[in-house]
């Protein structure tokens, strides 16, 4: 997994502004997305535990939307350059460097994780392992929201996206995964593509039982 990582970390490094400019909106266009992770955010506050990681948090402006919506957030992504990016964008907020598959933070210590469209560059026989990880740092109760690219064959599509290879996901294949981990998916939502890249958009999310 660290090669595969490595070079997904390495291909974000050289279109660091270029991805920073496309999203700088946080989610104006984007209707699905932003009632999803303002659903996750309302959810996260009702644990009582606030804090939250965004994980692959690109240039921030997720990081930044949680905080706004009354998370104690932070944000780490693979790509030293997007975290610099990130702090200079957010100086308020915190950013680390960080792997997704070995994140540096403590068993059950966050009420949620967003995963917005980060896990989409893992391929599947990696993925239930990383699915693991991101389970094992939320609290009884936590959750965690993570964004897809949905297919409706019946088996992950391998794709060339704009910046590494990425994959699509029949969606109830997807959900195997958190539910593997431990946890229990209980709402989706899967639209329209929004480019034209054609695959569906898919949001899942799921619970770390109490």
């Amino acid at each position: 997994m660290r090669a595969h990582q490595d070079r997904t970390g390495a291909a974000y490094d050289g279109v660091v502004e270029l991805y920073a400019s496309l999203f700088a909106g946080r989610l104006e266009t984007h209707p699905f997305s932003r009632t999803m992770i303002g659903t996750f955010a309302e959810l996260v506050r009702g644990t009582g535990n606030l804090r939250a990681a965004d994980v692959g948090c690109g240039p921030g402006h997720l990081t930044a939307m949680l905080d706004e919506l009354g998370l104690d957030a932070f944000g780490m992504d693979l790509s030293p350059a997007m975290v610099e990016h990130a702090r200079r964008a957010h100086p308020t907020l915190r950013f680390d460097q960080g792997r997704m598959e070995a994140l540096p933070i403590a068993d059950g210590a966050l009420g949620g994780v967003l995963a917005h469209y980060s896990t989409i560059h893992t391929p599947p026989a990696e993925l239930p392992a990383l699915m693991a990880e991101l389970g094992r740092v939320l609290a009884p109760g936590g959750l965690l929201l993570v964004s897809f690219f949905a297919t409706d064959g019946p088996e992950p599509v391998r794709f060339d996206h704009k910046v590494t290879p990425a994959y699509s996901w029949p969606v109830d294949r997807f959900a195997e995964m958190p539910a593997g981990a431990g946890l229990v998916p209980f709402a989706r939502l899967i639209h329209d593509p929004s480019t034209p890249r054609g695959f569906l958009d898919a949001h899942l999310l799921a619970r770390r039982p109490v």
